[in-house]
């Protein structure tokens, strides 16, 4: 394999990879914790995530339990997840507040799947970025006579060749969260 493109392989597994994050997100009727990881939280008079504040943990397949590691914080907590406009109803028990995920209708599963598409066009503009990057800096080589026309040519052959990889790869991780957005 030519170092451009073992130097560009990474560039488009991270798109891979920040696309496995924000479907992460997405509600699919399945308590996890990575619908409110990420949610800001007025914390030590600043911004925090909550997964920088507490333990995050399902308890069952409908319900999510957010332990903080600093009691005082329960409040702010539920309030930044109220705030969030994600759909959720925190309850304070105590010093752990609970989740419990409201059932999906059709309609919030159709607004998912649409959501989940853009997320989805978004990966593969990522990764027909990289290739364009990628051709950009064939280019440049050829230009500078570092490489031949013909391996130009074979080197834009082998980024189509990854970039079709990495975008079917895309569609595949959209079959399966859409079935499972879907299932019932």
């Amino acid at each position: 394999m030519h170092p451009i493109l073992s130097q560009k392989r990474p560039d488009y597994q991270s798109a891979v990879d920040h696309l496995h994050k924000e479907l992460g997100a997405l509600r699919t009727g399945r308590a996890t914790p990575a619908l409110v990881e990420d949610i800001p939280v007025s914390a030590y008079d600043s911004i925090m995530e909550i997964k920088g504040l507490a333990s995050i943990q399902s308890q069952d397949a409908k319900t999510l339990v957010i332990d903080p590691w600093d009691k005082g914080l329960t409040r702010n907590i539920e309030k930044g997840i109220r705030d969030a406009g994600v759909g959720l109803s925190p309850v304070v028990d105590g010093e752990v507040i609970r989740i419990v995920m409201p059932p999906m209708t059709e309609e919030n599963r159709a607004q998912m799947v649409k959501k989940m598409k853009e997320f989805l066009e978004e990966a593969k503009i990522r990764i027909r970025g990289v290739r364009e990057d990628g051709r950009d800096q064939v280019n440049k080589m050829e230009k500078e006579k570092e490489i031949s026309e013909d391996e130009k040519y074979k080197l834009f052959d082998e980024f189509d060749k990854m970039t079709k990889e990495f975008t079917n790869e895309v569609d595949q991780i959209g079959k399966t969260k859409e079935e499972e957005i879907m299932t019932v």
